[in-house]
């Protein structure tokens, strides 16, 4: 069956996995990690993409982007990964792939799920039970959003700027959205929705990007067309 074409409408965020093939580390040593970054960097500013918040895991990596022009994301990671490959092979004398086929990318309903994926993807090193807290983990972005450090590769998503008026506001109430856990459906949502490329957001939202860019957004729901008169007159005798 051949591969739907990925989402692609500029100024809307995705949330991206990159994973090692067969869930082998692709990162050893802290060279390792900035090299990446480095790499990242410089791939987002060549092809006009942001990068909102990050976490490079042992064997996998989570990125919330935004890209500003159609191709802006393929590009960038095609671009990372053919030189991440190349450096990551000649460092451990090793051939091959290294990551487990294409990256895993959703388009983002921004209202409802930025934030909620800016804390997703921070609080990985906690739910792997790496570190207790999110800022005691060097390769991720909390330490910039959260704790205000230097980080060029970070730029901020307008609902990160609409947290406060001043940088201190913003990293305050940035930090106070920890203090509450994810919602395990939240989760899964999350989850389901990158792992499948399916639009993460509100039904309101997956209508109209469906209707945007004429192809489906989201899995076909059992029991029929739901979109049909017959489907509804029937479902409808059914709850009487």
């Amino acid at each position: 069956m051949a591969r739907l074409p990925r989402f692609a409408i500029p100024g809307h965020p995705q949330h991206v996995i990159v994973r090692g093939n067969n869930h082998e580390p692709i990162f050893y040593a802290d060279e390792d990690y900035q090299f990446y970054l480095e790499k990242l960097k410089q791939a987002c500013e060549k092809h006009q993409c942001d990068v909102h918040a990050y976490v490079l895991m042992t064997n996998h990596v989570h990125l919330l982007m935004t890209p500003h022009r159609e191709d802006g994301l393929s590009k960038v990671m095609q671009m990372l990964g053919r030189y991440y490959v190349q450096y990551f092979n000649y460092s451990y004398e090793r051939t091959g792939t290294l990551w487990e086929g294409r990256y895993k990318a959703s388009l983002i309903d921004s209202d409802v799920y930025a934030l909620i994926c800016y804390r997703y993807i921070e609080l990985n090193p906690v739910r792997a039970g790496m570190v207790d807290h999110p800022g005691g983990y060097p390769w991720s972005s909390y330490s910039r959003n959260a704790l205000g450090k230097e980080d060029e590769l970070v730029a901020h998503h307008s609902l990160y700027q609409a947290l406060g008026k001043t940088d201190e506001q913003r990293q305050k109430a940035y930090r106070s959205l920890f203090r509450s856990r994810i919602p395990n459906r939240t989760l899964d949502e999350i989850r389901a929705a990158t792992n499948k490329a399916w639009v993460l957001g509100s039904e309101h939202f997956k209508d109209k990007i469906e209707s945007k860019l004429n192809r489906p957004v989201r899995p076909r729901e059992k029991g029929g067309d739901r979109k049909s008169e017959a489907y509804r007159r029937q479902h409808s005798i059914n709850r009487v």
